[in-house]
């Protein structure tokens, strides 16, 4: 019975992979067969991608390295329907089947890059004395479907490349907006269903976020700062005197613990890492906001956004003496309708991505390419997200192609990494679905006696550089 089910289940696990391939070949709407055989050649090189051109020798990829760098160039992907293709797959989730997805960023370093435009300072941290410092380059957030158990697997389903124009909050807002409409269309949602939490760290202006997705089916979950200050619902006013009644009442300094009332809930748990975890719980807790930053454009009185706060302090922590306590903000102001234990522990599968950015980088060469034009870049992010959805689905085909100084795992707890080396396998079962190249031969060249001119330098986070604004400049002020 145990052999039926395994077989059924593989030829399932071989049909959603297969069906996902062509799905993915049906988006590369431009050089699609020289884009496919590179995904393949990502996913089936023997080693870590270091470069390019080595991608084209391997014997999936039957295009020259010219068609590769064309295809790069020139080629085009729909990705509205990559999109809809990764929200249609199965999806982790929790054990209460609530959606769980982890937003972050991820910089793709050009520090060299003069001719490349829109980069952006992007946040990286300094392994020396982990002082956060800033890299030239492209940053691009991922969105992903996070499990419910330890696992280093992530479902990717959305990439974007944040411009110089645009703004943070706004985006991330418009992104799980689209993220929540495409899940609708998938049937990954419902009417009825839980709301779909988003985990965040604290880099995102949670607050604002709160307040712009007020209307969707959505529950945020973010790391706030430890010096903020909330406050307590306001009472009635003081007095017998007419007049305005407050707004805000009694304060709540995170770093002052004398200004806590007693928790709505708490929970004392032992955990395997982190030894003894306490997390305390307020609700009805809200920050007293200011015009300026993101909330200078609001129109009209600034708004009360009320959300649940969550005081985690842990005995131990790997890599840390004196491990410091962790302040979470939770968009539902209602503390006693969730398990504030499940919480705290729904936002450590958080670092999971992490996992998933390392092995996009380290392992599938996301950040190897040195290419030009931030268009290529986006091609090239498509590719890997695609490359990596292919070995998640492929998890119930691969063996267990270990080391001989690696433990043996089971099947349902192979890394990305040991499912990649059994893939050449498992694609010469599938086959491709890209037409075989045609005879061709090379080009001409470049003509002789002709050189290229300079390419244009693009500042940083900017894109107009400082010449052009004081030429505009001063063309205004003529008389």
């Amino acid at each position: 019975m145990d052999s039926l089910q395994d077989k059924a289940a593989r030829v399932e696990a071989l049909t959603a992979l297969s069906r996902f391939r062509r799905e993915f070949y049906s988006c590369l709407t431009l050089r699609a067969d020289a884009l496919f055989e590179l995904t393949d050649a990502v996913l089936c090189a023997g080693g870590p991608v270091v470069s390019l051109p080595e991608l084209s020798l391997e014997a999936v990829h039957r295009r020259g390295h010219g068609a590769m760098y064309d295809a790069l160039a020139q080629g085009h992907i729909n990705a509205s329907r990559v999109r809809m293709a990764l929200a249609g797959l199965e999806l982790p989730r929790g054990a209460d089947r609530q959606l769980s997805i982890a937003l972050d960023v991820t910089p793709w370093p050009r520090p060299d890059a003069e001719c490349s435009p829109e980069r952006l300072h992007c946040h990286r941290p300094c392994r020396c004395d982990g002082v956060r410092q800033t890299i030239p380059g492209w940053p691009y957030q991922v969105a992903a479907a996070l499990g419910g158990g330890r696992s280093s697997w992530t479902g990717p389903l959305d990439a974007l490349r944040l411009g110089p124009d645009d703004d943070p909050t706004e985006v991330t807002a418009a992104q799980i907006r689209d993220l929540l409409e495409r899940l609708r269309e998938a049937g990954q949602w419902r009417q009825g269903d839980p709301a779909v939490l988003f985990v965040l760290d604290s880099g995102y202006d949670i607050v604002r976020l709160t307040w712009l997705l007020r209307d969707e089916p959505v529950r945020l979950l973010g790391r706030i700062r430890s010096d903020r200050v909330m406050h307590a619902p306001a009472g009635r006013r003081k007095g017998p005197w007419p007049g305005r009644q407050p707004r805000h009442g009694e304060e709540f300094r995170l770093a002052a613990p004398a200004t806590h009332p007693a928790p709505v809930q708490q929970s004392r748990t032992v955990h395997d890492r982190f030894g003894q975890v306490t997390a305390d719980c307020w609700g009805r807790l809200h920050p007293k906001l200011e015009r300026r930053g993101s909330w200078t454009d609001h129109q009209g009185e600034l708004p009360i956004v009320e959300g649940t706060l969550v005081h985690l302090a842990v005995e131990r922590l790997p890599g840390n003496r004196d491990p410091k306590p962790l302040w979470l903000w939770h968009s539902d102001p209602d503390a006693a309708a969730y398990d504030v234990d499940r919480l705290w522990r729904i936002f450590l599968r958080r670092f999971d991505l992490e996992h998933t950015f390392r092995f996009f980088k380290q392992t599938l060469g996301l950040t190897r390419p040195r290419l030009r034009h931030p268009e290529q870049g986006d091609r090239w992010v498509w590719l890997i997200l695609a490359a990596y959805t292919q070995l998640r689905l492929a998890r119930r085909l691969a063996e267990d192609l270990r080391r001989p100084w690696e433990q043996p795992l089971a099947p349902d707890q192979l890394t990305p990494g040991r499912v990649r080396r059994g893939y050449p396998r498992i694609r010469k079962t599938l086959g491709t679905p890209a037409n075989a190249p045609k005879a061709t031969h090379p080009g001409p060249g470049r003509p002789r006696g002709r050189t290229s001119t300079p390419a244009p330098r693009h500042p940083v986070g900017k894109k107009r550089n400082k010449t052009d604004t004081r030429v505009r400049g001063a063309a205004q002020h003529q008389p």
